[in-house]
């Protein structure tokens, strides 16, 4: 039976792997995405070209319907001024936006993450990283894909929900609990390592005798002072090293007369 922490840990890490599928899913579509945007807009700069050194009337009417559309035939590029390069930069930036996700999700390098993603660190929880990639996924469905951007999309869509719920769950821990090195860390407390010929048993220090300490050129340790008090003890201590204890002079208190009662 294991601890309710392992069942976390290993949920945890299944859907850190899930997640890492989906965005090497999405990076492989994007890729081919922009290499068929690319060669439709070739054959569509090609077409044209041809389409205005021929002069057949059907031809015409082919080239006018596809200047017409509102896409590029075969593609995801607008028919619109500077189309091309916002498709392009589209594709680039989502491209960008997947490698910092992965990235974050194998936790390295820690410390650019710290100092420029703080939300993909390892103090935030996963609820910022299933937002972003439900994003991801819903730019991609927004335009008309092929059916392996399509799936790969709504996979990550689906990952990134389950991200949003497991960031409710567990918070800021959610990295925490899923990170090896603070399980190892955390397995190393629990029972204590034996290390093969090292004796780990207590030694009691010997106290320092005086012929150490002689030779050692160490002053002896030593002994805590006793006090005497008061009392009797106290003066034939003080008696003996030649301190003479005198008692106080006898007077009557203020409220006293000033004669002496034998005069009286």
């Amino acid at each position: 039976m294991l601890p309710p922490r392992a069942y976390s840990f290993i949920g945890l890490n299944v859907l850190r792997i899930l997640s890492i599928i989906g965005l090497l899913l999405v990076f492989s579509s994007q890729i081919v995405t922009l290499v068929h945007d690319i060669q439709a807009v070739n054959n569509f700069q090609a077409g044209k070209t041809a389409a205005a050194s021929d002069s057949q009337t059907d031809s015409d009417n082919a080239t006018a319907q596809a200047l017409s559309s509102e896409y590029i035939i075969g593609s995801t590029v607008p028919n619109q001024p500077a189309g091309v390069f916002w498709a392009v930069l589209n594709r680039l930036l989502l491209i960008f936006q997947v490698i910092v996700l992965l990235l974050s999700e194998f936790g390295w390098p820690a410390a650019f993450f710290n100092r420029f993603f703080p939300i993909l660190a390892r103090e935030f929880g996963l609820g910022p990283l299933g937002i972003i990639e439900c994003l991801l996924g819903a730019a991609i469905l927004s335009h008309h894909v092929d059916e392996f951007s399509l799936v790969s999309a709504f996979f990550l869509f689906a990952i990134g929900c389950l991200n949003q719920f497991a960031g409710l769950i567990f918070r800021e821990s959610a990295k925490s609990k899923r990170s090896i090195t603070s399980w190892r860390e955390h397995s190393k407390n629990v029972l204590p390592t034996h290390v093969a010929g090292v004796d780990i048993r207590p030694v009691a220090a010997a106290a320092p005798s005086f012929v150490s300490s002689v030779f050692s050129n160490e002053k002896p340790q030593e002994e805590p002072k006793v006090g005497y008090g008061f009392g009797r003890q106290g003066e034939r201590a003080a008696g003996l090293k030649g301190y003479l204890i005198s008692k106080p002079v006898e007077s009557l208190p203020r409220y006293a007369t000033s004669r002496s009662p034998s005069a009286a």
